[in-house]
């Protein structure tokens, strides 16, 4: 073959026709040589990458999946201990009074007695007389959440004691009582010291510390606040407490109660 390219001339090995022109001087080559080393680099890099990956890309797409997903559910563990509420614990091993000055459900008296369920992720059952030492909030069936539940909560937070939220299930004209998921909903309204919601269906803690709704001295936006002692007495049951000094020295006397 001439160096014009022409292929006139046959090829004396039988060799298909080929265009190649040998320079004179190998240093015009250089720059196919720098391009040829270049793809060389980029191919053992690709070679590399599927090496390392290889493992991950064996099962097709599901392991990669499979191992965000658990880097996600590490990092919001970690992030949810850090940052997230913690309950506020509770002193044990008190018992309750022996001789209470007054009869259950009143003050100076006893809790009922009776079970309620504690509503978190699943129902545990629980006795009313082991609510204690702590505050519990019933709440009306027209009750609107408000600061006052997130004020109870920090308190209750700082004195070491539980925050029980129960729903007064009585119907008070055409509206029937809270459910738990509204009672839920307002536990969610706290940043610190989530209260413990309770499931009360048969009304026991509202038939003993509140009027029956829509009679005299009953409150339909009011919340009341039962203050429990160590010893499983009702130190105090207030109606429409107030953010202050005085709801403060309330919760903070439960500890010595």
């Amino acid at each position: 073959m001439r160096p014009d390219g022409d292929g006139a001339e046959p090829d004396d090995y039988g060799l298909p026709r080929v265009d190649v022109v040998v320079p004179d001087d190998a240093r015009e080559l250089e720059h196919d040589v720098v391009a040829y080393r270049r793809e060389e680099r980029r191919r053992r890099r690709r070679e590399r990458f599927r090496r390392v990956g290889r493992p991950l890309t064996r099962f097709g797409v599901a392991i990669p999946i499979i191992a965000g997903a658990l880097l996600v559910a590490m990092l919001s563990g970690v992030l949810m201990t850090a940052f997230g509420p913690r309950p506020a614990p509770r002193p044990t091993g008190a018992q309750l009074a022996p001789r209470p000055s007054a009869s259950p459900g009143k003050i100076g008296g006893l809790l009922p007695a009776g079970n309620i369920d504690l509503v978190t992720g699943e129902r545990t059952p629980k006795q009313v007389r082991d609510m204690r030492p702590a505050v519990v909030a019933i709440l009306p069936p027209t009750y609107r959440c408000e600061s006052l539940v997130a004020e109870l909560a920090i308190r209750t937070q700082q004195s070491e004691l539980d925050f029980y939220m129960v729903a007064d299930p009585r119907p008070v004209g055409g509206t029937k009582g809270m459910s738990v998921k509204e009672l839920r909903a307002c536990a969610g309204t706290t940043h610190s010291g989530p209260p413990q919601v309770v499931d009360d269906p048969a009304g026991l803690l509202a038939r003993t510390y509140t009027p029956p709704p829509g009679t005299p001295g009953s409150s339909a936006t009011s919340l009341t606040a039962v203050f429990v002692q160590n010893d499983g007495v009702v130190n105090e049951i207030v109606q429409a407490p107030r953010p202050g000094p005085s709801l403060t020295g309330k919760i903070e006397s439960l500890r010595t109660g």
